[in-house]
């Protein structure tokens, strides 16, 4: 997941066209690095982070509940046991043993209504955009959204390689 040159093609293309189109609605490339930049930042994860808001030079990141290191574990569990998977949508929930499926489903039912909002300072730069922590949430399937993976999880690498990569 977090390894670009791990993913078969049309998964990079994907992965590009979502962070393409995300760069240019905080406007471009470099102002969404910046804020990535910012956000790595902050230890031990940004979303511990109180405020719930991060700035950089260029934009900020918000969002409406703080996450407590309980439920940050479990998911830096699920992200590190799939970081190098080459499955963009992989399921949460696969491989798993029911002890464990139920902390995992605790702590989407608990981090699911979490929304951010990456906005430019400038209002000429681009709108912004909102992204959630779960793509799909499903009784059997639970994904994670690969804009959230790669703003608080990846590295400034992973983000540069994806933004670069031609189509």
């Amino acid at each position: 997941m977090c390894n670009f040159n791990k993913q078969n093609e049309e998964t990079k293309t994907l992965i590009h066209i979502l962070m393409a189109k995300c760069a240019d609605a905080v406007g471009g490339a470099n102002f969404l690095l910046g804020l990535l930049e910012a956000m790595k930042e902050k230890k031990p994860n940004a979303l511990m982070f109180k405020g719930c808001h991060i700035d950089s030079k260029e934009a900020s990141i918000k969002w409406n509940k703080i996450v407590f290191k309980d439920k940050l574990d479990i998911l830096e569990d699920v992200i590190r046991s799939h970081k190098s998977s080459e499955d963009i949508d992989f399921n949460i929930l696969e491989d798993d043993s029911d002890k464990k499926k139920k902390k995992i489903l605790n702590m989407v039912k608990t981090l699911a209504p979490i929304k951010f909002t990456v906005i430019p300072k400038e209002s000429e730069n681009g709108s912004g955009f909102n992204f959630k922590i779960f793509d799909k949430i499903e009784d059997t399937c639970v994904t994670i959204n690969p804009i959230f993976a790669a703003m608080f999880f990846c590295s400034a690498e992973y983000m540069k390689k994806s933004l670069k990569y031609e189509i």
